[in-house]
């Protein structure tokens, strides 16, 4: 046990909890370690028949990402801290996508950056009417990561794109049906006494309705097939209210953070193994965090709260294709 986490075992279950509700349960370096040791020990243990991954009771959660204030601190002074922990959380991704055991993340609340990092890639992703799902970079300064340029161009058709320039939110069963989370229960608690007790997950599912998002899918396809932030702006402004109503809302997030995220799920489709994505994750982190827009993106949103970042440049057309390419140059050395 330790402060922010706490991890045992019951019975045939090895048990993270998240246990940082004051940050809702953002995660620090320690407890990514943490949580890649005790998924490494419990790997080839055969008394462990399954993990579950979930956040501590009475308390609002899931995991609301990385801990985004002390990455911009450790930038502004030597960055140690800021690559040692995209470091080994991406490596956490890793061990959790090719975990050989069930990986069962109880998705009971907010669910944004790394919080989405640890839950996505297990085997079972269970979303309740608490769960809000969000990808929200593009607002920081960052981009996409956590292996979101796996996962989110795997969706059907463009909603992936949506989710990540947007930063747009997905509630409850909306989660489920977007194919992020695998299973929609009703109540949390009784799914979790159940798991651990060894019920087996498909026995808690509810079914899910069409979700809220649908009557707009025709336009999130047809809007965000293109491959130029410039372009899906253009074709939101053509549409309907709605698309109008998110052109204006990709207008506000960082250019720069849009047109790298757009061109990392593009690649991110086409490769084959998920360690390839993560590695050009980590070169994406690594370079993204050094540019001023990140530090501007924590001021406005995370910091001052003014909601008013000062991009450099400001406007999605006025991004250097040069620029780009060069965030995605190989780094030496590499992640893996």
């Amino acid at each position: 046990m330790t402060l922010d986490l706490i991890i045992r075992r019951v019975d045939d279950v090895g048990r993270i909890t998240l246990n940082r509700p004051k940050a809702l349960h953002a995660l620090t370096l320690a407890m990514v370690e943490a949580m890649a040791q005790a998924l490494s020990g419990w790997r080839d243990d055969p008394s462990v028949a399954r993990i579950l991954i979930d956040h501590a009771e009475g308390t609002r959660g899931f995991c609301a990402g990385g801990d985004i204030r002390a990455l911009a601190d450790s930038v502004r002074s030597d960055g140690k801290l800021m690559a040692a922990f995209f470091a080994a959380e991406y490596r956490l991704n890793v061990l959790i996508h090719n975990y050989p055991k069930p990986v069962i993340a109880l998705m009971d609340g907010i669910v944004m950056g790394g919080g989405v990092g640890i839950s996505v890639h297990g085997a079972h992703r269970i979303a309740t009417e608490n769960t809000v799902f969000a990808m929200p970079e593009t607002a920081i300064g960052l981009f996409t990561d956590i292996g979101a340029g796996w996962f989110l161009p795997r969706l059907s058709g463009h909603l992936g794109t949506w989710l990540a320039l947007m930063g747009a939110r997905l509630k409850g069963a909306d989660v489920v049906a977007a194919g992020i989370a695998t299973h929609y229960v009703a109540d949390a608690a009784e799914f979790k006494s159940s798991i651990l007790t060894g019920v087996d997950v498909s026995g808690h599912a509810a079914p899910v309705a069409e979700p809220t998002y649908a009557p707009h899918i025709a336009e999130i396809n047809r809007a965000f097939a293109f491959d130029t932030v410039p372009e899906i702006i253009a074709a939101l402004e053509t549409g309907s209210d709605w698309g109008r109503a998110q052109a204006q809302i990709l207008k506000t997030r960082c250019p720069v953070s849009m047109a790298v995220t757009l061109k990392h799920l593009r690649m991110g489709c086409a490769m084959t193994r998920f360690e390839d994505v993560m590695i050009q994750e980590y070169r994406l982190a690594r370079r993204l965090t050094r540019r001023p827009d990140f530090a501007e993106g924590v001021r406005a949103v995370v910091v001052d709260r003014d909601q008013n970042p000062c991009w450099s440049p400001a406007h999605a057309d006025e991004v250097d294709n040069a620029l780009i390419t060069e965030l995605f140059t190989p780094l030496s050395p590499e992640l893996f």
